[in-house]
């Protein structure tokens, strides 16, 4: 916070990562106003501040390219309960946002509809968002969504990626919604 101003760092845009340094990270306030750094903010602000407006109990976003989740983003296929720790990190499935075009409004809230009360979205045509209480954990759920995506993608080649039994899957939701003060009726 800047006085009563909430801001959030972002990394610039087009400055690969094996590069940046944190002097090259951007701060911006809700309105994607530079307060901070000499870079262009990322060119998907608008998504992560749709977020931040939408999921008060995300502190972290991180949004990749990475190989699997994108298969199954290009695919338009949510990513099925296929192992325990993913219900437990993720919320249950990862589901496939509509498409939105890269930094505009409407992919933000495409990819906050489609995120809803979980950790994690593929976004069609596009990659992956993961939220989480902080950076360090939606890079946790963004690498478990990568290993889980080729999991399926592998389990799909062979003839069948089965999810987790029903029972299983509604039991360890009721406990990741409870670890998150999400209420349900």
């Amino acid at each position: 916070k800047d006085g009563e101003r909430e801001l959030i760092v972002i990394t610039p845009t087009r400055l690969p990562y094996s590069r940046m340094k944190p002097d090259d990270l951007v701060v911006i306030d809700f309105e994607a106003d530079p307060v901070e750094g000499d870079g262009i903010p990322s060119s998907e602000t608008l998504m992560h501040l749709g977020i931040y407006r939408k999921r008060p109990d995300v502190n972290g976003i991180v949004h990749t390219h990475s190989i699997f989740a994108s298969v199954a983003a290009v695919a338009g296929v949510e990513i099925p309960p296929l192992i325990d720790e993913m219900v437990m990190l993720v919320g249950g499935s990862v589901p496939a946002a509509e498409y939105g075009p890269p930094g505009t409004e409407e992919l933000a809230e495409k990819a906050c509809a489609a995120l809803g009360y979980k950790q994690a979205a593929l976004l069609r045509n596009h990659g992956l968002v993961s939220v989480g209480r902080s950076v360090h954990d939606a890079l946790e759920v963004c690498i478990l969504v990568e290993r889980v995506a080729q999991i399926y993608t592998y389990a799909s080649l062979l003839g069948k990626a089965n999810p987790l039994p029903d029972e299983a899957i509604r039991s360890e939701v009721a406990i990741f919604q409870m670890q998150h003060g999400i209420q349900t009726n």
